[in-house]
C-alpha cells in the first residue's frame, strides 16, 4: 500500500458493518473499508460460500473481519444490532446495502405485489428500523457514520414495473437519509449513495439494447463498477467527509436522464 493510500480516506482501527455485503456492490465496499484499515462484519441472507470469501480477502489487510447471516425482511432489528455489536463491539459505521433481488433469479418471477411488499419490508423497513436501532447505540457513544444506498433514476423517473417498484423504494429511503441526519445530528452523520449504471449482476447478463442504453445514457460511455461505488463510500464514511450530512450523492457517470 503507498503512502497516499494510507493518508486518504483513513479508517485505521474503526468497525464498519455492510449488510448484503456477500456479492455485488456491498462486497466491494467491505473490502474497501478493510483496505482503509476498518475491522469489517459481512452479513449475507444466503450466500454463506461467497460471505466467507469476502471475510478471507478483508483479512489479508490485516484486519478483524467476521460475518453475520440475517434475513432483513424478517428479522428484529434491535436484536440484530444487538447481536452484531456482540461479536464485533461498538460499531463506527454502518452501512445499509442490503436490497431485494427482482431482476435475477427467483425474484424476478414473482408478481408485482410481491415484488413491492419484499422491497418495503428489507430496503425500506430494513434501512430505517436499522438506521434507527444503531442510530441509538452511536449516539449515546457520541459518535458515527450512517450510509445508505438509494438509486440514482428514482427522483426523475424510469418507465417499467421495475422502475417503479425500485423508485418507490428508493426514494422512501433517499427521503429517509435526509431525515435522519437532522434526528441524528450533531454526533452522528448520515449520507446516501444512489448509483447509475453499476456492474452487478444483471449488468452482466444484459441484453445487448441495454448495453447499448446504458453507454447512450452515460456521458463517460461505460458502466459503473462496484469499486467505483466503493471508493466514494470509503470517503464519506471518514473524517475527510466531516461537514457531509444528509446528501444523496448520485454516482452515475454523469447521467442527466
Amino acid at each position: 500500500m503507498s503512502l497516499d493510500e494510507n493518508r486518504f480516506a483513513t479508517l485505521q482501527g474503526l468497525t464498519a458493518v455492510v449488510t448484503g455485503a456477500s456479492s455485488g456492490i456491498g462486497r466491494a465496499m467491505a473490502l474497501e473499508f478493510a483496505r482503509g484499515g476498518a475491522n469489517v462484519v459481512v452479513h449475507y441472507a444466503k450466500s454463506i460460500d461467497a460471505a466467507t470469501q469476502v471475510v478471507a480477502e478483508a483479512s489479508r489487510f490485516g484486519v478483524a473481519a467476521s460475518k453475520i447471516q440475517a434475513d432483513l425482511g424478517g428479522v428484529n432489528h434491535e436484536g440484530f444490532v444487538q447481536s452484531v455489536e456482540e461479536v464485533s463491539g461498538p460499531v463506527d459505521i454502518w452501512v445499509n446495502n442490503a436490497g431485494v433481488d427482482l431482476l435475477t433469479g427467483a425474484g424476478a418471477q414473482l408478481a408485482y405485489e410481491d415484488k413491492l411488499t419484499k422491497l418495503l419490508e428489507v430496503d425500506v423497513a430494513g434501512s430505517l428500523h436499522l438506521s434507527r436501532a444503531i442510530g441509538r447505540r452511536m449516539k449515546m457513544r457520541g459518535s458515527g457514520v450512517i450510509l445508505n444506498i438509494g438509486w440514482d433514476q428514482a427522483d426523475r423517473g424510469m418507465e417499467g414495473d421495475s422502475a417503479e417498484l425500485f423508485s418507490t423504494a428508493k426514494n422512501a429511503v433517499m427521503g429517509a437519509t435526509r431525515s435522519l441526519a437532522v434526528s441524528l445530528a450533531p454526533e452522528i452523520r448520515v449520507n446516501c449513495i444512489a448509483p447509475g449504471w453499476i456492474q452487478t449482476a444483471w449488468g452482466d447478463q444484459a441484453s445487448t439494447d441495454w448495453q447499448e442504453r446504458v453507454l447512450q445514457e452515460t456521458p463517460l460511455k461505460r458502466w459503473g463498477q462496484p469499486e467505483d461505488i466503493a471508493k466514494l463510500a470509503r470517503f464519506l464514511v471518514s473524517s475527510d467527509a466531516s461537514y457531509l450530512t444528509g446528501q444523496v450523492i448520485n454516482a452515475n457517470g454523469g447521467a442527466i436522464r
